[in-house]
């Protein structure tokens, strides 16, 4: 891979990753909002947090690895040929019209979707889960349309729109869930942790706040359009139009997304059932606790790996479509060894720091921030395999092999289904969440192995050794900063009291002292992939002094 390729990956990547930081610290800030609003466990928050992942999770069902498969090649393909945006616009129009009609059937099914992700509990839990779903569920068709826009807009190299985008929608539900705030109280003096006390009213404002935020997001994308020299006409019919290849990608994504959604139903089932077990206080980790500990999971993931994958991805694509295997190769080696120096430490990091992180994120009572720890701690040390096997998607996707995965995503299934139900056989319900998310870090290495023994067969070498290498030497790196990182926070934690301010020093001092002894230690042990990971930092800071 060429100096000048790996360094607009770098600047394309960099510019995402600033957009995806802003975006992921207002994310932080916007579930603390939402914690203070309706708390982090309890009937009320349970029930949110079911409906509010409803839109997310239809969105990656039927919209997102879809449109990652097939958009973004199909894209590239069109532009290097005459009507190229003829195709665009007659691919755009199909995916619109089927976003609005799936989004309205679904809005209509939402007390069958409720019942399918929920087990149980009480009626007015289940009644208010419902209603929430109903101003929710119309997320899904402006999730479709960002995702249309922003991935044609990445397509042709215009990357920061997309990636800056939901700032303004973490904006915007901020300012709602403040509203609410304002308005009725947290949920400590509301009283509002209760289902049954719920009104209209509160539901519209939280729930609204939520959609509206979504909404902004995607038609902020459309002056970005126009800037990059995109002028979209709703053009219909598909004969002729070269759309065959496109449906029988997206229809063995789709396949293989419905295989992972069907195990998340399993998790949200038991979850659900963690907080309704006999005996169990409002405290216990249920569907509402995995929310901010996956919030906690994906920051370092989307501030790397998704910034950098997307990037790599359009090049992978017109690798792919040119037949260049060795650039194909040479750039996922090139993602995954980047991606491994920086999710490692990252592991580390979280998982040292597992409980202050947690008390900050939530600024809860200490049962919740318990309970939200451990699921915590259990989901981050997969974080590395969920970088990989990331990157191997893309991989796939580039070569528009969806079906190649399908039994690899079978099996990772089929791991968080056995784990979460024999989590719930054999563990009390406060650890039910944390087994899962314990599955789930198991699947990703099944995954991330399974995918690259399997391309290997396509690539003729995936780079293993070298891979290896940079990631053995990250470990024993890691592995340092990790010891000093414990003593130092046992130390730390000796001397402060309890307390989110505490909390702050224990990230700020232990993650910056770790991530110093690991960036030393990496150059000790001469590990050249770091300037891949360092250099655009380094290069914006440079720029800011002159």
């Amino acid at each position: 891979m060429s100096d000048t390729t790996t360094g607009g990956m770098r600047r394309g990547a960099a510019l995402m990753a600033s957009g995806t930081a802003v975006s992921r610290v207002l994310g932080l800030l916007r579930a603390q909002v939402l914690i203070l609003a309706i708390a982090a466990t309890g009937e009320a928050a349970d029930a949110f947090s079911v409906a509010n992942k409803l839109p997310n999770i239809l969105y990656m069902l039927l919209a997102g690895g879809v449109l990652n498969a097939v958009l973004v090649p199909q894209v590239v393909r069109a532009y290097r040929r005459d009507a190229g945006q003829e195709y665009v616009d007659r691919l755009l129009s199909l995916g619109f019209a089927i976003l609005a009609v799936v989004t309205l059937v679904l809005t209509l099914a939402a007390p069958l979707l409720v019942q399918l992700y929920t087990k149980g509990g009480d009626p007015a839990q289940v009644d208010l889960a419902v209603t929430f779903a109903y101003w929710c569920l119309p997320q899904l068709f402006f999730y479709g349309a960002y995702a249309l826009l922003g991935q044609v807009l990445n397509a042709r190299g215009s990357f920061g729109p997309f990636m800056w985008a939901p700032v303004v929608n973490n904006i915007v539900s901020i300012s709602g869930f403040f509203a609410f705030i304002l308005a009725f109280g947290g949920f400590e003096s509301s009283g509002l942790r209760e289902a049954s006390a719920w009104g209209p009213s509160q539901v519209a404002l939280l729930a609204g706040s939520a959609t509206l935020g979504v909404i902004v997001q995607a038609v902020v994308l459309l002056p970005a359009m126009r800037r990059a020299g995109v002028h979209l006409r709703f053009r219909w019919g598909l004969r002729g139009s070269g759309l065959g290849r496109a449906g029988t990608v997206a229809t063995w994504t789709f396949v293989g997304l419905g295989i992972g959604q069907l195990a998340f139903i399993v998790v949200s089932r038991v979850s659900w059932a963690a907080g309704h077990a006999p005996g169990v206080d409002q405290t216990v980790a249920g569907n509402a606790a995995y929310d901010p500990a996956f919030t906690v999971f994906m920051l370092p993931h989307s501030l790397v790996t998704v910034s950098l994958a997307t990037a790599l991805f359009t090049r992978l694509s017109q690798q792919a479509h040119d037949g260049d295997v060795d650039g194909v190769r040479a750039s996922m080696s090139y993602g995954l060894r980047v991606v491994g120096l920086f999710t490692i430490i990252a592991t580390a990091v979280i998982a040292v720091l597992a409980v202050p992180v947690t008390r900050v994120v939530l600024l809860s009572d200490q049962g919740s921030v318990d309970a939200v720890a451990g699921v915590v701690l259990a989901m981050i040390v997969g974080l590395p395999w969920f970088g990989a096997w990331s990157l191997s998607q893309r991989t796939y996707y580039a070569y528009e092999d969806a079906k190649g995965m399908i039994p690899i995503q079978v099996a990772m299934a089929a791991v968080v289904v056995a784990g979460t139900l024999l989590g719930q056989a054999l563990l009390p319900p406060s650890a039910w969440v944390a087994c899962a998310g314990a599955s789930m870090s198991v699947s990703y290495v099944l995954g991330a192995l399974a995918s690259q023994w399997h391309l290997r067969r396509r690539l003729g070498t995936v780079d293993g050794p070298r891979v290896v290498r940079t990631h053995a030497r990250a470990l024993v790196a890691a592995l340092v900063a990790v010891g000093v990182g414990l003593l130092t926070l046992r130390v730390l934690q000796a001397a402060l009291s309890d307390g989110v301010v505490a909390a702050l020093v224990e990230c700020a001092v232990v993650g910056g002292l770790m991530s110093a002894i690991y960036v030393g230690g990496l150059r000790v042990l001469r590990v050249s992939e770091l300037d891949g990971l360092l250099g655009p930092v380094i290069r914006r800071l440079r720029a800011g002094r002159r």
